[in-house]
């Protein structure tokens, strides 16, 4: 059973950054999507960030282009999601995702294609 393992949450004020990690087990990634998604409570579940197998296309949404960088790391099994510049509406709950279609761009973006989902780390960010 594929497993995904995201570390790195926490609270920092606006401007700060924070590194996710989530490394899976039982699967390698290397043939897959991966993904970023985060939810705010009452709100669905928002796709933040994506890469495809082999990296050649990484796909942002609008909020966060410029300040978030998805990246992947097959040897380690593990991907990342770097954020910087980090504002209270970047609050949520994080999860990462595998897409086994290996989908790129908008469609990686889409939580009900994906295969597998971490339990979630919660990001917080205020002053």
């Amino acid at each position: 059973q594929t497993q995904l393992e995201e570390s790195g949450g926490g609270s920092v004020h606006p401007g700060g950054s924070l590194r996710l990690s989530c490394t899976a087990s039982e699967r390698t990634l290397e043939y897959d999507s991966i993904a970023w998604f985060r939810q705010v409570a009452g709100k669905e579940r928002e796709g933040v960030a994506c890469i495809n197998a082999n990296g050649g296309v990484i796909t942002y949404a609008d909020s966060v282009k410029g300040r978030f960088t998805i990246a992947r790391d097959n040897a380690r099994n593990t991907m990342y999601l770097q954020m910087n510049s980090l504002a209270p509406e970047d609050t949520g709950v994080y999860y990462c995702a595998v897409d086994g279609g290996n989908r790129r761009g908008s469609d990686c973006l889409i939580s009900y294609v994906m295969d597998y989902w971490g339990k979630g780390t919660t990001v917080t960010v205020s002053s």
